[in-house]
């Protein structure tokens, strides 16, 4: 489960477009943020995708990912050309193919490495789910199989995409626009598949041609209610169009940070799912946000505010550049077992933080928004610098995110735990999974 959203130029403060995403996995299935370096492919040579081989292009681009640790896919990124992409899990009436194919994580970095426009992108998609379909259990540890909607951007386009299974619409952004883990677009779109309209009144989802809504007409009852995509893509919708012509970076990452109440406390339900989501007891709650990503798409230079670990309320935003990633040290890629990446090691402070979180975040929450509003101003002011200095300071918050979480970690250890029984028996769960002790 996740959310996508996106301010375009027109919308924003300075008429920079801007993205944002939270990546809802589950607890124990790690993310971490990944380089990968333009490239140049032999003639008929083959890409080995999550679980199928398509063939390669001659040239792909360099790439900055966020993504799970098990797939070739990814959540979110960014490419060299200032493209940037993220998608979402979306439920219908027509079953999700759980045969071995596309993943829509696997079709995102497809597009990011084949692509250069926003437009670019979606036919990229749209051909490879054409032509390859898309399937196969989507997560790890576990059997869940879905399609896929998209937002794609750049500084001057945006595109929202939605699918099911090969059947696709697709819509061009104007100011603001969000998705969720439900379908969106109803009855009006610039692009669909030819059959998208006919296979509904076909198959008895929709009466006739005139009364078609592909949000309503194609969306399953299970997953799309209890999912609460609906409820969350209205929260971020809202915010997003209160702020349309003020959308900030700032603005952003609140929205990403977003729970439904002012004294939220993710023990207290067993079924409340927010934008900022918190694993807990019972099927609903099975996911975390395990990993968040802004990014402020000036067409000069991006910069990608990425946290590279889970909850972005306990959680520190930090800049990167496309041209300044290559001679970064990003650490080790994480697994689904606790060790010394970027990802575990935040985990110790988010889920020390969990067991009271009402008074355990105000421990570290105002120094948490103090460090980042410094590295915001501090990458806004070098963007003309060179590619090393950038690095250089993209590497120093790292340093200093990770110096300064060691200490939030031992000051909320201070604050008494409160502990439930069936959120501790559900987080005992997960520890135990990641080899992580209480």
């Amino acid at each position: 489960m996740c959310d996508t959203l996106i301010a375009t130029k027109l919308a924003t403060t300075n008429n920079i477009a801007i993205f944002g995403k939270n990546s809802d996995r589950p607890p124990n299935e790690s993310q971490h943020i990944a380089y990968f370096p333009a490239a140049q492919h032999p003639a008929g040579s083959s890409l080995k995708c999550t679980y199928i081989e398509i063939p390669q292009v001659e040239k792909t681009n360099a790439v900055l990912l966020s993504k799970p640790f098990w797939m070739w896919g990814a959540e979110m990124g960014v490419n060299e050309h200032g493209l940037v992409i993220g998608n979402e899990a979306v439920f219908s009436k027509i079953p999700a193919n759980k045969k071995p194919a596309m993943l829509g994580m696997d079709m995102l970095r497809a597009a990011l490495e084949r692509a250069v426009t926003a437009r670019e992108a979606l036919q990229v998609i749209i051909d490879l789910l054409e032509e390859f379909g898309q399937g196969g259990n989507c997560t790890y540890g576990e059997k869940l199989y879905y399609h896929n909607s998209f937002i794609i951007a750049n500084a001057e386009d945006a595109w929202v995409l939605e699918t099911v299974d090969k059947q696709w619409a697709a819509r061009q952004i104007k100011d603001v626009y969000s998705i969720s883990n439900c379908l969106t677009i109803k009855d009006q779109w610039d692009m669909a598949s030819p059959d998208l309209v006919e296979l509904a009144v076909k198959k008895g989802f929709s009466k006739s041609r005139q009364s078609f809504d592909l949000a309503k007409d194609y969306s399953d009852f299970l997953f799309t209610n209890f999912g609460k995509g609906r409820n969350r893509r209205a929260t971020t919708f809202s915010v997003l169009g209160e702020q349309k012509g003020k959308v900030s970076l700032e603005a952003m990452m609140s929205t990403l940070r977003h729970h439904n109440a002012e004294n939220f406390d993710p023990q207290n339900s067993v079924t409340e799912v927010a934008v900022c989501m918190h694993a807990g007891f019972g099927p609903i709650r099975v996911s975390q946000t395990t990993a968040s990503m802004v990014v402020y798409l000036d067409k000069n230079n991006p910069i990608i505010f990425a946290t590279g670990t889970s909850a972005p309320c306990t959680s520190i935003f930090k800049p990167f550049w496309m041209d300044a990633a290559s001679s970064l040290n990003l650490g080790p890629a994480p697994t689904h077992r606790t060790d010394s990446s970027l990802y575990w090691t935040h985990e110790k402070l988010h889920r020390a933080t969990l067991l009271n979180y009402p008074e355990r975040i105000k421990t570290y929450a105002a120094e948490r928004d103090e460090m980042e509003k410094r590295f915001i101003q501090g990458a806004l002011k070098l963007q003309s610098a060179s590619a090393k200095t950038r690095a250089d300071f993209t590497d120093q918050c790292l340093t200093e995110s990770l110096a300064a979480e060691a200490e939030w970690l031992k000051r909320v250890k201070l604050v008494p735990a409160r502990k439930t029984f069936l959120y501790s028996l559900a987080w005992n769960g997960f520890n135990k999974k990641a080899g992580m002790r209480g």
